[in-house]
């Protein structure tokens, strides 16, 4: 099945929903898989029929190429639908830095946009590559290898999540902390979870509750929340008791806690839940776009995808559909 990683602390929605979701990271080029009659395609951002339903499941377009499963295999298609990379994977990733990861004979390797195998397939577990590492597992170890496949961080971790903002959240005798580019432990492990660093914070759990570290390792925002996410746009969701509202770097309350769940910002709007529905707010907190929805995930290339009656569509920042659920 396609790979979808996660840092520990996720973990919002079921698989199903996951799988039928877009993630806003994967998404270029402004197409966007939709599913008509248990098949995917692709529509435009005017909601144009691009590639028609054909596939068993599909993730968005990156670097030009989308994965696709045909039966029980993946494989790539470009933007006007043609298989370039044959379907004979029994998974596969989106290509990150010019690089897919593949399963072959049970172990993960990496292919280019051609097709060829460029690191042979050699480790259990493996993940695309970011800033020009990639997180991969040899035997019960994790370590880091740059594009040629060799090791820039030998495998000695329990887990290991990609590098953001320099530092890499990794898992020490049960506990998570961080990194450098150079291996060294920058932040001793002392959490249960942790995210990434997004706009020089991270949110991390202590004693199950959520707090946020600088890049020094220190709580700036006290461990305080049942739940939290990561900053985007200078805010970021988090829960006090059964409510979510939005704080500001210096922890204090921007967006009232009035929400059942709520998600970080993209593109000026943030997916929130009043009662059993999602809607739309802008930063001010204010709803732009009506809670009637079962699921909505957040806007990228312009449109969010939202669930109605479990059938999935896409919206525009004004609230039109530009795809309609089927019924």
């Amino acid at each position: 099945m396609i790979i979808n990683y996660q840092t520990p602390a996720l973990g919002r929605y079921s698989t199903e929903q996951i799988y039928n979701s877009v993630n806003p990271e994967k998404i270029s080029n402004k197409l966007f898989r939709f599913i008509q009659d248990g098949k995917y395609g692709f529509i435009d951002e005017y909601g144009n029929v691009v590639i028609s339903p054909q596939f068993d499941l599909a993730d968005g377009f990156v670097g030009g190429l989308a994965q696709v499963k045909i039966g029980e295999k993946y494989g790539y298609i470009n933007r006007i639908g043609k298989r370039v990379i044959p379907p004979k994977y029994r998974s596969s990733s989106t290509f990150e830095n010019g690089l897919a990861v593949v399963t072959i004979d049970s172990k993960y390797g990496y292919i280019n946009g051609t097709g060829t195998t460029v690191i042979s397939p050699q480790f259990e577990d493996a993940m695309g590559f970011k800033n020009g590492l990639a997180p991969v597992q040899i035997g019960d170890k994790w370590g880091y290898i740059t594009s040629d496949g060799k090791f820039r961080i030998q495998p000695q971790f329990e887990a290991a999540l990609h590098f953001y903002e320099g530092l890499a959240a990794v898992q020490i005798d049960g506990k998570w902390g961080y990194i450098d580019i150079d291996g060294k432990v920058v932040i001793q492990p002392k959490f249960e979870s942790s995210f990434r660093f997004s706009e020089g914070l991270a949110a991390v759990q202590i004693n199950d509750k959520y707090g946020y570290i600088n890049t020094a390792g220190y709580i700036v925002i006290p461990v305080q929340f049942q739940d939290a996410e990561e900053f985007s746009s200078g805010l970021a969701a988090v829960q006090i008791g059964e409510k979510w509202g939005y704080i500001n770097p210096r922890g204090e309350n921007a967006i009232a806690f009035e929400f059942n769940r709520a998600a970080t910002f993209s593109q000026g709007l943030a997916a929130v839940k009043v009662g059993e529905k999602y809607g739309f707010i802008d930063k001010t907190g204010k709803i732009v776009i009506s809670p009637k929805y079962e699921l909505a995930l957040s806007f990228t290339d312009g449109l969010a995808l939202v669930y109605v009656r479990s059938r999935s569509g896409y919206i525009n920042p004004e609230g039109k559909f530009v795809w309609k659920p089927t019924r």
